[in-house]
């Protein structure tokens, strides 16, 4: 029950952000907006504002906002223009700079929830120090460490027989067996016991590794120092997505990706986790939600964008129907990838294959 919670939560916190992005902004810009709706589906319960309608839908993940003159409309000759070009609160009357500002604000605003969320971390948890001594702090699951039993909280007293105080010490012993069986002392509770381990090679560096990790210390912060941490993380995080998302292009790193089914075990594994690691989790998928939004793909806000600026390069919209279509193909496409992906993490999830 905790976990469907956390993950209706995870799921409809990044969509609804996302939709009260495009809600303020066209509310500035002074666009009407005609709906508002939480979830997708039948409606449950709604009630008229002085312009809005507000709703809560059946399916609690998402939401959408429907804006005054955005959708195209079919005239008396059956051909599909601007719907209310001539009045001045609708989305079509406005200039491309207001409308640009107006599909930007989506993933803007998921990029603002992950600064936020990460701010919250920082502020409550503090700040994350690893430490220079010889106390593992973590384990990498199915490394050659957590096979041999060490724990969290054991010391790693010399390596080879040669001593290891600091954390350093250790890692420079290891570093240099790479697919070497070593002798670790590890204390545990009092109790020294010694254990010959096979090291695993690090493709990148070369270097020995066998899945362990420092022991780590959290140090109070001010609001100030975890919003401006928040910001760094955000952008670190945003700047490793992009790298990674080029380098499967270009087939650097082998592609894979996570469909519906491979997030949801992801964020009931982060709650499960904690609270650091859930909201966390959330700012990563935030950003991702957002970037994602704004590539040029058709039915995105990027594709959007886009024609917006061909738009105001070409001093007139593109033809609404080829529009349509357009975001039609993108649609299906974007169908038919999820039901691909999806696949894969239910092969996954069954067989370990994929």
């Amino acid at each position: 029950m905790v976990s469907a919670i956390a993950v209706v939560f995870a799921f409809g916190l990044l969509v609804m952000i996302h939709e009260l992005g495009h809600f303020i902004v066209a509310r500035l810009n002074g666009i009407k907006v005609l709906e508002f709706a939480f979830g997708f589906g039948p409606k449950i319960i709604g009630f008229q504002g002085k312009e809005t309608a507000y709703s809560l839908r059946l399916i609690p993940l998402g939401g959408f906002v429907k804006l005054y003159g955005m959708d195209a409309e079919t005239d008396e000759n059956g051909n599909q223009v601007l719907a209310a070009t001539t009045d001045p609160r609708s989305f079509g009357n406005k200039k491309v700079w207001q409308r640009m500002s107006v599909i930007a604000a989506g993933p803007i605003m998921n990029l603002v929830l992950a600064i936020f969320l990460f701010m919250i971390v920082f502020a409550y948890f503090g700040i994350a120090t690893a430490t220079n001594t010889n106390v593992v702090g973590s384990l990498v699951e199915g490394m050659p460490a957590q096979a041999a039993g060490i724990e969290a909280g054991d010391k790693i007293v010399s390596v080879n027989g040669v001593e290891t105080p600091t954390w350093t010490d250790l890692t420079q012993a290891i570093h240099i067996k790479p697919d070497q069986e070593v002798v670790l002392v590890v204390e545990h509770q009092g109790v020294q016991r010694a254990l010959t381990i096979g090291t695993q090679k690090d493709p990148a560096s070369g270097n020995g590794l066998v899945g362990i990790s420092p022991e780590v210390i959290y140090q109070k912060t001010t609001l100030l120092e975890a919003a401006r941490y928040g910001l760094e993380q955000t952008i670190n995080f945003t700047r490793l997505i992009l790298v990674t998302l080029t380098q499967m292009i270009t087939g650097e790193t082998k592609a894979e990706l996570g469909g519906p089914v491979a997030i949801v075990q992801a964020i009931d594994q982060s709650a499960e986790s904690g609270w650091e690691n859930y909201l966390g989790f959330i700012g990563i998928l935030s950003i991702q939600l957002g970037l994602l939004n704004l590539f040029p793909i058709p039915a995105l806000d990027g594709s959007h964008l886009v024609f917006l600026l061909i738009e105001g390069l070409r001093g007139k919209p593109m033809n609404p129907e080829r529009q349509n279509f357009i975001h039609f193909l993108g649609f299906v496409f974007l169908m038919c990838l999820m039901l691909a992906v999806t696949y894969q993490d239910i092969l996954k999830l069954f067989t370990g294959k994929g």
